[in-house]
Parts: C-alpha cells; structure tokens; sequence
C-alpha cells in the first residue's frame, strides 16, 4: 500500500489543471492460460500486457502532475510522441508527468500489470472444479490503476474504448457493445464519458443468457436494450436467469416510468463472478455481482429479495453515481444512499417483494444503527481526505443510513417533488460530477422547501437520536398528554427534526395486538407533546416510530415493555413487530436490556414470526446476543437453552418450508450438545431425519461445520465432503472447517496462512479467518490476542487494502472479552498515533465493539 494512496487535494489540484478526452485501452490475456502476454523475463506474479493511450488537455503550460499505475513493470512511456525512461518517471504507482505544454497531450503506457487474487484490479480464478479459468476487474475506489494507467479520480470522465486479446474459445465483455471479435481480438464501442472506477472487462468460458428490454416513450420512440447473464459453467445447472431477467425488466419499467430519462448506456449484461469482495459494482453496461446469489441449493425468499434488491440497487446506480457522478468520495452518498432507497423502493413497487420495507426497517437499518454509534460515526456527507478514507467509507452510514434518511426526506417533500427533482438533477449534471449542494438546489426548487435547514441536521452531523414516549392518563384511564422525549448522545448531542408517527396498540377480543389510533407529528427539540392523541383510551403498547417513517432509536415506557415481553407474538401487523424487535435488539446492544431476557424472547416468540427475512435477522441476533453480550457464567445454560428452542421449532415447523430450513440452520449454528451433534450427523449419513427437510450440499457443509468445530467430525470427515462436492463453493466450505478445528496445530497453521503468507485468494482468506475465530475455542485462541498487536501494522503496510481490512477485522481477539483486553487494545492505540488512520479506524471500531460487549455482559449478570 505505501506511495499508493491519493489524496483529496492532489485530485482536486490534478482536475483544475487536465481535461480527458478519451482512453483507448489494449489488453493481452492469454497468459491467463499459459499462452502469450506475460513477462516471462520476471520472477514476479504473472503478468498480462496492457497499452494504454489517453488524449488530454492541459489548462496551463509550464505545470506538473501524473498519471496513475500499479504494476510490476513499465516498458515503455511516450508523452506527445517523445520517450521517457519508465525507470525516471515511473515509481510503482505513479507515473510523473513533468512540464506540460498547455493545450493537448497524448501519452502512451506500456506496461505489464498484474493479474489479481485479492479480487482488487484484473481477478484470476482457476476453478478447482474443471480447470477453467476465469477473468473479471472490480475497481472501486481506485484499482483501475492496476489494469491500465489512468486519471484515478472520480470527476475526470472521459469515455473508454477496450480492445481485449483473449484465449480465441474464451467471450469477452466490456461497457460498451461488442464491434468486432477476429480470431481472439475483441474491440468494444467507445463508452459515454465515465469515471475510471466503473469501467470493466469480464473474461472466460462463462456461461451467458441473453434476453431483451423494450420501452416505447410518449413520443412514439422506443429503446430496446440487449440483456445478458453470466455464470461459471460450473454453475450453470442452478443458475435462474429468468428470475434475474424478470427483476431487471421490472426495474427498467420503474426507473423509466420514474426518471423520465432513458437508461444510457447500451446494453445490460449481468455477471455473477467468482470470489468476490463486494455484492456487486455498477459498472454502466457491465454490473458484476458475488457468485453467491446463484443459489446451489434451497434458500428462503429472503435471499431472492436480497438478490433482487441488490439487483435494482446496481441498476439505481445507472443514473445516481454512473450518469451523475459525486465529483470526490466526500459525497459518496450521492450516488450509494441513493441506490440503496431506490432499490428497495423500486423492488417495493415493481416486484414481488411488497414487504421490502420491513427488511429494510430490520436489518438494513440496524447495520446503520451499529455504525452510527461508532467510535468512527461521520455524517453521511463525509470528509474523505484520501483514497483509504474513501474505501472504508463504504459503510452502514453511507449506504443505510443515508437511504433512511431519504426515505424521510420523500415523507418530508412529497414524492412528486423528490422524483421531479432527480429528474431534473439528471438532465441538468447528466456525464458530469456534483456535490451536495447540487441536488439541494433542484430538490429546493421542487418541493418549495429550504433544504439548507434539513441538510444540516441530517446529512452534516452524525449520530442517532433516540425517542422515547411518555403518557399521562386520567381517572377513566384515557391520555391527558402523550409526549415524545427526544435524547442525543453526549459525543453527538445534535436533536433533529423528525416526521413521525405514534402508534397505539391494544389487545382484541380474540387476543391480537393492534392498532386503534395513530397520529403524525414533527418532533423536534428534547420534548414534543402529540397533541392528537389527547382522550385517547389507555394503549397497551406505545409504538413511536410506527410505520418507520424517521431514523431513530425506539425506547419504550415501562407498560409497552412489559406488554412487549408478554405479548409480542401477538402483534398483527408485520411492520411494527419488526420495528419491535429492532428496538428490543438495540437495548440490548446497549446494556438497557439483559441478552438473556432478548434470548428468553426469541424462544417465546419467534418461532411465530411469519416474515422470513425477520426470523433469520432474529437468529443472527440471538446468536450474537450469545456470544457477544451474554454474561460468561450464563453461556453454557443460554446456549443450552437456544439449541433446545431451535430443534423444537425445527420439528414444528411445516415440512420443506423455508422457516424449516431456517430454523434448520439456526440449530447447526448453535448446537451445543452430544445429542445436538449426534443428530446432525445422523441427518448427514442418513441414519436421522426430519420430515420435509432435504438435506442438499449447502445444508451439508452447514451441518459441518458445527461437527468439525466441536471435534466430532475429523480431517478425514471433511476432506470426504470435499469429495462429494469439488467445486469451488466445496473449496471455500472445506477451508473454513479444516481451520475451525479445535485444535493448536491447526489454528498455528491457519494464523500462518493467513498472516505470515499471502497465498491464499481473498475468498480463501476470509473463508479461513471464519473458521479460526469459534466462539466455542476462547481458550485455544488466547495467545492469538497478543500476537495480533504485533502483527497488523506490518499486514497493513504490506498486503493490500482489502487483504488488510479481512485480516485486521477478521481477527481482532474480540472473544477474549475481558479488559484485559480492552487494556491491550488501549495501549496499542496509545503508542500507534501515527499510525495509518484506516488502520487506527478499524482497530478502534474493534476496540468500541468490545468495549460494548463488556458493558452488555456486566447488564446481563445482574440480572
């Protein structure tokens, strides 16, 4: 990583000073199978050739900068035909551009860049199934450097024209349409203008589907669009092209109907790649997504619509962050919260998945709840000063929290005026860069508000407020005054304004809890009375926030916890149950709830949740209320506890239903005894089973991997499954259980494959980091804790940054949770001042998580 970053002033000092006109890129990939293309005289990694020409302009003469490139070596640099020395301008990442003329330039790089096993730059995976190998780049924020030289900056757009060489049995895409394929030479159209960080080549034997989209507009034109999918061959036998088609098609119709601007970009090809880092990247023409949502076995609906969602998140992007570009990572959020509302929005009202809202209000929202609360909290318009900002910035506060706000934000304007002024906001910046300020304008212009107000409290200042309901009652138990009181932490004491609803629920004659009145409200300040609700009769329960219309913390009065803990199956309507859950969650998060009496509530509750996507957000809770927040003397009973609940659920639930498969996971996850293990391997060899419950692949290495890491189930057992299922998902299953083991010899190697040695690709490495850290094997991992603080400066300054970030997260010694710990932690923090600040952030994000464990379990103990 060192001489590799960029900062915010060197971008901005570059884009006063260059116009790009255009890319015309060359790449050479036979060597990806052993033919033509590398190196050959280099001990180094394999190589493939890249030749790349930029057309620019400079606005002044007599002035400096550089050019973009990490690659192992350069073999030629000409600048407006005059050769330079690659080895006098060329640093490993930077290629000096000294003394231009003003006006226009054109240089040519030469070079030999590096194929990828971190999923960063031009990826290479040879599939242990068949051999095959298989080509893809992911860029963002800024490995576009690593495929060819460039601009690296997100507001030097140009177009791009590609031109692959490739193995002549291989297909080759990029962004733009396929012109020519002669031989194994194939040359795309040239690109609309387009930032470095969303171009893309994908290459290999993929297996593609191909459809098409037609849109005819009010003025009689129509734009056909040609849609393809692409999988490994190994995956072509599960790969649902038509679902993935159908939500594309839906998502075209929605933005079209919405937007009133056709998609720009051509064609529409979809690839599912091999070990991927991210869910998927927007690239314009070219989207690629992790391979795992083609699903090799049976999943419930909530993993159709998170694919689904994703799906539409990316296409979001088309417009918000493709078209219309943040001109630096400080307004990330233009273009991720954006696409993060608008999918959800656009699977809501165009899909099949109508309760998208109640996945967002549960889980998507708590992952911004989480990070709003950390040490590291920003406001959604950040200040990025460098490209290690930028690419940890990729957070639950840009994506999460940003996309809750705008859901307020269309509560707070009207939706007309929100979709008018995304209209106009792509018609007036369409191929160029903004900032925030750019949308207030046309947002201001639309709805008749002053946005400046708004801005401030919700997009420049961190933090989550929480709002907490107090009520006054008569002698015939009606309201007198129901007030809602509004509390801000202390690191971050801004009150905001919220559009709100309040909710009050009772119980029916038939024993269901429901809602009988409901009001909206402003509430601002510290306290707002909801002067509607005067006279109303006494609630059982007191929901504010209902309908989830603002971004907050929910607490409740003591009479709604307690009706809560009684009574919170009952609750008929699926929205506020889960905001029930996500409130009782963040108590215990927060030490204000025991994790025993959160756990006590799963077992009485959730095996009556009706929507899936709830009941497995409440299973990774629970899980993490366990391990995390749980007083140690407690484990072993609540652990009991949880694997007793979850194989009764599993044996009431209705055969091949998804909640059976659910709850068929969740017991492997937290099986605890003898019994627990005997089962699940019976149901592996066949000698148990459960009615209804199909025991596939996937759900195999599921019920693995508990076995392996609790030592009933050996290396033999394991490299068996292997066995059965050698493919490239079998590769990744068989390395986490292999490192899950308990066993000091086994940890020792995982640590050393994983710290000492940078073999494995990153989907390996993560899949090893998994199965090191059991919550089962504290003790076993004791020793790890130190030898982490000696180790992560070193990873950081050597491996690259997604490398660095699996492994300084992955491993944090988290389950020695005792001050200690939090002491090492400390004083680590103490004497690494200087330290890098992304690395600094994630081990004080470690730090802070632990230091909340703490706090959850001295609750949890007296209770």
């Amino acid at each position: 990583m060192p001489g590799e970053n960029l900062s915010r002033d060197e971008a901005r000092e570059r884009a006063e000073l260059l116009t790009v006109d255009g890319y015309d890129v060359e790449l050479d990939v036979r060597s990806a199978t052993g033919g033509p293309g590398r190196d050959d005289t280099a001990d180094g990694p394999l190589t493939f050739r890249s030749v790349t020409t930029i057309r620019f302009r400079a606005a002044r003469g007599g002035a400096s900068t550089f050019a973009d490139l990490i690659a192992p070596s350069v073999n030629a640099v000409t600048l407006d035909g005059t050769a330079l020395d690659p080895a006098a301008v060329f640093d490993g990442a930077r290629i000096a551009l000294a003394d231009l003329t003003e006006g226009e330039h054109v240089l040519v790089v030469d070079a030999q860049c590096a194929y990828s096993r971190t999923g960063e730059g031009m990826h290479r995976f040879v599939d242990p199934e068949d051999g095959e190998v298989y080509l893809y780049t992911q860029y963002e924020p800024a490995d576009a450097r690593r495929v060819f030289a460039n601009f690296e900056q997100p507001d030097l757009k140009a177009p791009y024209r590609f031109r692959v060489t490739a193995p002549a049995e291989w297909t080759v895409w990029s962004n733009g349409a396929e012109e020519s394929r002669e031989g194994g030479v194939w040359r795309f159209a040239e690109t609309e203008p387009i930032s470095t960080y969303i171009t893309a080549v994908v290459a290999g034997p993929y297996h593609y589907v191909t459809d098409s989209y037609s849109r005819t507009f009010e003025d009689g034109t129509t734009l056909e669009i040609p849609l393809g999918a692409m999988c490994r061959k190994g995956l072509a036998k599960h790969f649902d092209a038509d679902d993935i088609f159908l939500i594309t098609k839906q998502g075209l119709d929605f933005f079209h109907d919405n937007f009133d601007y056709p998609y720009p970009f051509g064609k529409y090809d979809q690839a599912f790649v091999p070990e991927y880092n991210l869910g998927a990247m927007e690239n314009p023409g070219c989207v690629t997504f992790r391979e795992e949502y083609i699903f090799r076995g049976k999943v419930t609906q909530a993993a159709y619509e998170g694919r689904a969602n994703v799906i539409l998140h990316e296409m979001a992007h088309m417009w918000f962050g493709d078209l219309v570009t943040m001109q630096w990572w400080d307004d990330l959020w233009l273009k991720e919260s954006f696409a993060d509302f608008m999918g959800v929005f656009a699977m809501v009202e165009a899909t099949r998945f109508e309760d998208g809202w109640i996945t967002f209000a549960n889980s998507r929202k708590s992952w911004a709840y989480r990070a709003d609360q950390l040490p590291s909290t920003h406001p959604i318009t950040a200040d990025i000063r460098d490209l290690e900002d930028a690419k940890l910035n990729f957070d639950g506060i840009t994506y999460a929290k940003g996309a809750s706000v705008l859901k307020q934000l269309v509560a707070y304007v009207g939706r007309e005026a929100f979709l008018e002024g995304a209209r106009r906001y792509f018609k007036k910046h369409a191929y160029g860069n903004t900032r925030l300020g750019d949308l207030l304008s046309v947002l201001s212009e639309t709805s008749g508000r002053d946005m400046t107000a708004w801005s401030r409290s919700w997009l420049q200042t961190a933090g989550v407020d929480s709002l907490t309901p107090v009520a006054t009652y008569d002698a015939a138990g009606r309201i007198t005054e129901l007030a809602v009181l509004q509390e801000a932490a202390e690191s971050h004491p801004e009150l905001r304004p919220h559009r709100v609803a309040v909710g009050l629920y009772s119980r029916n004659t038939a024993g269901e809890l429901v809602r009988y009145a409901r009001a909206e409200a402003d509430v601002s300040g510290p306290r707002t009375v909801i002067e509607e609700l005067a006279g109303a009769e006494r609630p059982e329960l007191i929901l504010v926030n209902d309908d989830d219309l603002t971004y907050c913390k929910v607490r409740f009065d003591e009479v709604s916890l307690a009706t809560l803990r009684a009574h919170l199956g009952d609750i008929t309507d699926p929205l506020a149950r889960a905001l029930c859950w996500s409130a009782l969650w963040n108590l215990t998060r927060d030490g204000l709830m025991p994790a025993r009496d959160f756990v006590s509530l799963v077992l009485a509750f959730a095996g009556r949740e009706t929507d899936i996507g709830v009941l497995q957000m409440l299973h990774a809770w629970t899980r993490g209320a366990l391990v995390n927040y749980a007083a140690p003397a407690w484990r072993e009973e609540g652990g009991r506890a949880l694997a007793e609940g979850a194989l009764g659920e599993l044996r009431l639930a209705d055969p091949g239903s998804e909640h059976q498969l659910a709850w068929a996971r969740f017991f492997a996850s937290v099986a605890a005894s003898d019994s627990d293990f005997q089962l699940l391997a019976g149901l592996l060899d066949g000698t148990a089973r459960i009615d209804g419950l199909d025991v596939d692949q996937e759900l195999r290495w599921a019920f693995l991997s508990p076995l392996a890491a609790h030592s009933a189930a050996d290396e033999a057992a394991v490299d068996a499954e292997l066995a059965r299922d050698d493919t490239a998902s079998g590769k990744r299953h068989h390395v986490r259980c292999l490192a899950s083991r308990p066993s000091a010899e086994v940890k020792a190697r995982a640590w050393a494959d994983v710290v000492e040695s940078d073999a494995l690709s990153n989907a390996l490495v993560e899949a090893t980091i998994a199965g090191f850290a059991q919550s089962s094997q504290r003790e076993l991992l004791a020793p790890y804790a130190a030898r982490y603080f000696e180790a992560i400066e070193r990873v950081w300054a050597e491996r690259s940054i997604q490398i660095g970030m699996a492994v300084v997260k992955g491993l944090f010694p988290s389950l020695q949770d005792d001050p200690a710990t939090l002491e090492t932690t400390d004083a680590w923090l103490a004497a690494r001042a200087d330290a890098a600040p992304a690395l600094r952030r994630l081990v004080l994000e470690a730090r802070d998580d632990l230091a909340r464990a703490l706090r959850a379990q001295a609750a949890d103990s007296v209770a």
